[in-house]
Formats: structure tokens, sequence, C-alpha cells
């Protein structure tokens, strides 16, 4: 039996617990993501994401750290990083004459989202964490309020380019990235953190307009995560549970071969597949069965989630006897997938990233 550590977790507080630990050590789980709650300083950030590594070093640390709204740490000496329809806007604007006027026009925004790749990843880096879930590539069609600002367009080659620039960035700071939300969440007004969003166009009108980033990108991207949207004239699933659109559209049709990890499984969007209501265990099943490599369960450790982590449990034991009863079989490429996405440079520690010449000429684009 192939070995794979498909779960991505995370924990409620600002070090780990001995529940902690227990659940971070289980072979099955493979990553953790950070959220807010788990900072309090850049250095106890550093210590938790040392403790993590000590638990296992093949450990994925991940967060949301976007810019704009969406950036989980804003203190403590992390750069305020711009939301992506900043650098969207930078690039329609006029293009100034000399050299010192203000930036502006489609070269200076590739400019400054480099830097604001190369900071984000390396910021994160020097704390221990090794991959945000960035660049959003969806588009902006001014409908969708949990994408909005995040998004950096409506053009697809503007959004392709510039994502291109901010990956070229987070890759020089020896950092993975995630395009996301496959195949585009930005048409749909509702929010599939409540909701099951439903897109009723054709797979043609979707390839040709908010899929395509995922093709112009396919050598670039290191991971793609799903939205939890439905487009039926495709499949009657979301896409982060669809075999057509994760195996034969993005694998086939538009030729990525990274990691996939489905996004947050406690979303409204993941918790009803084919009209019925389903437990973690189930979608994370359909999940991997569909083509993900990775899964997340998100905010199922706090104090008043199911019982303070009784979910995450419950999804480790169901994914446990779902494999041995051959429910699910782990495949070669999805281990390999998740461990090509652990940065293999050495980061800069925090002092010596705020004198080195990269970042301060990146801070000179982002200020």
């Amino acid at each position: 039996m192939t070995h794979h550590a498909p779960l991505v977790i995370d924990i409620a507080g600002t070090s780990l617990t001995k529940l902690d630990r227990q659940r971070l050590k289980h072979p099955l789980v493979g990553g953790m993501i950070l959220f807010a709650r788990n900072w309090s300083s850049r250095e106890q950030l550093t210590a938790l994401c040392r403790d993590i590594k000590k638990v296992r070093a093949d450990l994925l640390i991940c967060v949301d750290h976007e810019g704009g709204r969406v950036q989980r740490f804003k203190t403590d000496g992390f750069t305020h990083l711009p939301a992506m329809r900043a650098l969207g806007e930078m690039w329609m604007r006029e293009p100034a004459a000399t050299v010192s006027a203000k930036k502006a026009g489609p070269l200076d925004a590739t400019n400054a989202a480099t830097a604001t790749g190369y900071v984000l990843g390396a910021e994160l880096r020097a704390c221990g964490v090794d991959l945000s879930f960035t660049p959003v590539l969806d588009l902006d069609y001014g409908e969708s309020s949990v994408i909005g600002d995040r998004s950096f367009a409506r053009d697809p080659r503007v959004v392709s380019l510039l994502a291109k620039s901010l990956m070229h960035g987070l890759h020089k700071s020896g950092m993975g990235n995630c395009g996301k939300h496959f195949p585009g969440h930005g048409f749909v007004k509702a929010d599939s953190h409540t909701d099951i969003p439903v897109d009723k166009r054709s797979l043609k009108a979707i390839l040709a307009d908010d899929a395509a980033p995922y093709r112009w990108l396919n050598t670039v991207t290191s991971s793609v995560m799903p939205a939890h949207v439905i487009y039926p004239k495709v499949d009657a699933r979301p896409a982060g549970f669809s075999s057509t659109w994760l195996n034969d559209v993005l694998r086939g049709q538009l030729g990525f071969t990274g990691a996939i990890f489905s996004d947050d499984l406690s979303m409204a969007g993941a918790r009803l597949i084919d009209g019925k209501q389903v437990s973690y265990t189930e979608a994370a099943m359909a999940a991997l069965n569909a083509g993900c490599d990775l899964v997340l369960l998100c905010n199922q450790s706090l104090p008043g989630a199911e019982g303070g982590g009784k979910a995450l449990d419950a999804l480790i034991e169901g994914l446990t006897e779902a494999q041995l009863k051959g429910q699910w079989q782990a495949l070669d490429a999805s281990e390999a997938r998740r461990r090509a996405l652990l940065p293999t440079t050495p980061a800069l520690a925090w002092d010596a990233l705020m004198v080195h010449p990269d970042y301060m000429q990146a801070m000179d684009w982002i200020a």
C-alpha cells in the first residue's frame, strides 16, 4: 500500500498541545494551516513552526496570506501587502515618462507583483512557514464579495501575467504557490463559505475566460485549489469533487502537473455532494477519489467547533478506516506532489532579510 499524507489540519492556539502533537504525528496528516489566532508575535510564530517541524520535518506548514484583507500576520514587522486589485490598477494606469515618476503601466505592475511575491514569501519563510495559498486567479466581474479586490483584474491575460510575476517573486524567496479557485469563483455572487454557488455557463465559455490562466501558467504553478462551485453544464458536483474538472480538464486539457488541494471541507459548499449532506470523511474521500492530492479541514480545533477537535479526530479515524477498506487509494504521485511543495533552499533569518539587497529593492516597489 502506497503511503501518502493527504490531510492538512489546524490547531487552536499559539503553541502545540499534547493532542496537537498526537494528531500531527498521524501518518495521514501531511500538513498544517495557520490562522491569525495562531499568531501573537514573530518570535512566537517562529517557535511554533520550529516545534511543528520537530514533530515531523516533512509536515507542510501553510497559510492564507495573499495581501489586502486576506493576510494573517500584519504586525511585529510584517509588511502590509497590497490587495491584488492594486496591482491590476497599476497595470491600467498610463505609464510615466521618467523613472522617477509614480509607478504605472503594465511593466511597472509586473515588477511590483514580483516584489510583492518576494516580500510575501521571504517574510513567511523567515518565520518557518512553507507555503502560502496565493495567488488568486479568479477574474473580477464585480459580482463576488468573497473575491472582490483579491482578484488582479477582469482580463485573464492581465491576471495571468501579474500572477506569473508574483509567482516569480515567491519562487525567488524559495516558496511555491497555489492558484485558486479553479476553474473560477469570480462569476458567481454566492460565497461558498456559507452557500453553494452555481455557475451555469458552458465549459467552452469558462475555458475561454476564467480557466485560461491555468493553461497559460501550467509550467509555473506549484499547486491549485478548486472552487466549491457547481458548474452544472459540466458536472453536478462542485469542481473540487469532480473527476471531470480535476482529471479531464485541469490535468488533461490544461496540462497541470502539480498538487491539487481541496478547499476547506468545513465550508458549506463542501458539505453537500450529489444533493446529500455528507460527513467530513465522506467529503475527504470524494475529493481524494476525484483527483485531489490533499484535503483541508479548517477551524475544527477550536473549543466551540464540534467538541473542540472531535471533527479532526473523526476525519483521521474515518480516512484510516476507509483506506484499510480500499475506499480510497493513495497514489505515488500524490505524495511526491506534496513533498515537492516543501522549500528546498535555506530561508534567510528575519534580521538578515531586512538588510538583504533583494528585500530592500522589493520594498521600494511596494511602498
